[in-house]
C-alpha cells in the first residue's frame, strides 16, 4: 500500500468555504468570540462605506507574537477535541478565517504583544494567482497602511482584525453605502443579545465594552430578569461529571410591559417566535426560540424562556457546528427537559389568561361565562347572576326586557375575529386596566341602597369579596362594610 500526501488546493477550499453559511451579523460574532476569549474588554467594530469600504474589529485583548499570528491564520489552528479553558469561545480553528472570508475576499489581522506588531494577510486574488497557500506576512510600512493601526498602537496588547474587498455584501445591492447602516444595525442588534451577559457584566464573567463606529452596543436580556418570574429552581443536569444547567423564566403578561419592552423582547418576529430554550455555551447565547420539537409554539406558551447553560466541554454531545448556530440537544437533556417544559407551558398560560386569573375558576364570579357547547363549540356568555346585571334588571320588567335584548347583542357581537388577531399581535389591549376605588365606589353605592336589612348587606359583601372588580380592591371593601347600617 502506498501512502501520498493529497493537500487540498488552496484557492478551491478558500472559496468553498465562503459558502458554509454565515450572515454579517454572525460572522462578526465569531470574530467578537476571538475577542473575548483573548480577554478583551473594550471591542470597538468600525466600518467605513465610501470608496474602498471596510469592516474593523479592534480588541484589548492578550495579543499574539508572530507565531501565534501565523498560527492563528492557519485553516485548522486548533483540533476541535482538544481540551480547552473554560473562557474560550472557539470551537475548531476555523473561525476566523471562515467568518471573514464569507463576507470578503481580503482580511488582514495586525497585533500587538508586549509592544511588538505583527501583521499577516490572506488575499484570495493572491492565492488564486499563487495556486497555494501563500499568506502574506506584512512589513512595518505595510502595517503602517492598514487602517485604525494608530489606535492599534496605543495598546500594549491587541488585535485588529480588518475585511476588504466586501463582495459578498455588495451583491445585489445598488446602494450599497446607504444600506450599510442598515446591515450595521442587524449587527448592533445581533451582539445585543448574543453576547448580553458580557456587556452587562454578570457576575463571574468580566465586562466586556462594545461599540460600532463609536456608539456603545447595549446588552439585551431575552428574559427581562428584573420583571420575570423564575417558576422553578434551577435544574441541574449531569452529563459525564459536567453540568448543564436549566433555568425556566415566565415573562410578565403583555399588559405589564413597556412598548419598548415588548420590542426588544419579541424582535421583528414578536414574542410567539422568541419562546422557548435559549442555549448558552460559555454564557454565549448560540440558539434561540426553538422547543426542539418538543413542544409547538402556541399563543400560551409565547411568555415561557428557559436558559441552558452548556459548558464547551459537551461541545461534542450537542452537534455545535462551524458557524456556532446550530445546538441540538443529546437525549439524556431532551429527557429532562421534557418534564420542565410542562410545567413552564402552564405558567405561561396562567400569566397569559386575562389579568393573570382563570376564566373558568368558579371561586370567582366573572362578568364573562364561558360554556362549551354540545356540539363542542364554546360561546361566551355575560353572567346574569352577576351583581350588577342583578342591580340592573331589578329596575323593571319592560326595563329587564330591553336589557336583556342588549346583553344578547353585545355577546353575539363579540368581535372575535378582530380580538384573537389583536391578542397575537403582541399589542398592548387598554382596557385590560383594573377598575380604579374611584370608579368602584358609584357602584358599590348603588348596590348598597338595594340592602334592606343588616343580613342582605353582609351578603352582598360575601359575594363581592369574590365578583370581578370589586375583588381587585378589599380593603375598599372591608371599609365600607365596617361603615354603620343605615
Amino acid at each position: 500500500m502506498n501512502v501520498i500526501s493529497l493537500p487540498p488546493n488552496a484557492p478551491v477550499l478558500m472559496e468553498s468555504t465562503r459558502a458554509i453559511g454565515y450572515s454579517l451579523e454572525t460572522a462578526i460574532a465569531d470574530i467578537v468570540d476571538n475577542s473575548i476569549t483573548a480577554n478583551a474588554g473594550q471591542i470597538d467594530i468600525m466600518f467605513f462605506p465610501i470608496g474602498d469600504p471596510y469592516i474593523a474589529v479592534l480588541d484589548n485583548g492578550i495579543g499574539m507574537n508572530d507565531e501565534e499570528l501565523i498560527n492563528a491564520m492557519r485553516y485548522g489552528s486548533k483540533n476541535p477535541l482538544d481540551k480547552r479553558a473554560n473562557s474560550d469561545l472557539g470551537r475548531f480553528g476555523l473561525g476566523l478565517k471562515t467568518a471573514s472570508m464569507s463576507q470578503c475576499r481580503k482580511l488582514t489581522v495586525v497585533s500587538i504583544k508586549d509592544g511588538k506588531l505583527v501583521g499577516a494577510q490572506w488575499d484570495l486574488d493572491f492565492i488564486e494567482s499563487t495556486g497555494d497557500w501563500s499568506l502574506q506576512v506584512l512589513d512595518g510600512e505595510d502595517i503602517c497602511e492598514v487602517p485604525h493601526i494608530d489606535q492599534l498602537k496605543s495598546l500594549n496588547n491587541g488585535t485588529l482584525v480588518l475585511w476588504r474587498d466586501l463582495d459578498r455584501l455588495k451583491i445585489g445591492n445598488v446602494d450599497f453605502d446607504q444600506n450599510m447602516g442598515r446591515y450595521m444595525d442587524q449587527v448592533r442588534e445581533h451582539l445585543s443579545l448574543v453576547f448580553h451577559r458580557y456587556l452587562s457584566g454578570e457576575p463571574g464573567l468580566k465586562k466586556v465594552r462594545m461599540s460600532i463606529n463609536n456608539v456603545m452596543v447595549e446588552p439585551i436580556d431575552p428574559f427581562l430578569v428584573g420583571k420575570s418570574t423564575q417558576v422553578m429552581d434551577d435544574e441541574n443536569i449531569n452529563i459525564e461529571g459536567q453540568k448543564v444547567i436549566v433555568r425556566p423564566y415566565i415573562l410578565p403578561h403583555i399588559s405589564k410591559l413597556t412598548e419598548m419592552e415588548i420590542s426588544i423582547l419579541g424582535g421583528k418576529e414578536g414574542l410567539r417566535k422568541q419562546q422557548g430554550f435559549y442555549i448558552y455555551r460559555n454564557k454565549r447565547l448560540l440558539v434561540w426560540g426553538t422547543w426542539f420539537r418538543m413542544m409547538r409554539k402556541g399563543e400560551l406558551s409565547k411568555l415561557a424562556r428557559v436558559r441552558v447553560d452548556i459548558p464547551n466541554t459537551l461541545d461534542y454531545l450537542w452537534t455545535l457546528d462551524i458557524k456556532k448556530s446550530t445546538a441540538i440537544p443529546p437525549e439524556i437533556v431532551k429527557k429532562n427537559l421534557a418534564g420542565i417544559i410542562g410545567k413552564i407551558s402552564d405558567s405561561s398560560k396562567r400569566t397569559w389568561t386575562f389579568r393573570g386569573k382563570k376564566e373558568t375558576d368558579d371561586s370567582k364570579v366573572h362578568v364573562w361565562n364561558r360554556i362549551r357547547t354540545r356540539e363542542g363549540g364554546i360561546v361566551y356568555e355575560i353572567n346574569r347572576d352577576h351583581p350588577m346585571v342583578q342591580l340592573v334588571f331589578s329596575f323593571g320588567s319592560k326595563e329587564k326586557q330591553a336589557i336583556e335584548q342588549l346583553l344578547g347583542q353585545i355577546e353575539r357581537s363579540l368581535p372575535l375575529n378582530q380580538l384573537y388577531v389583536d391578542l397575537t399581535s403582541d399589542e398592548r389591549i387598554s382596557n385590560e386596566n383594573e377598575f380604579s376605588k374611584e370608579e368602584l365606589l358609584p357602584l358599590l353605592s348603588q348596590l348598597l341602597s338595594g340592602c334592606k336589612s343588616i343580613k342582605d348587606r353582609e351578603i352582598l359583601f360575601e359575594r363581592l369579596s369574590a365578583t370581578e372588580p370589586f375583588n381587585q380592591h378589599p380593603d375598599l371593601l372591608l371599609k365600607l362594610y365596617k361603615e354603620p347600617f343605615l
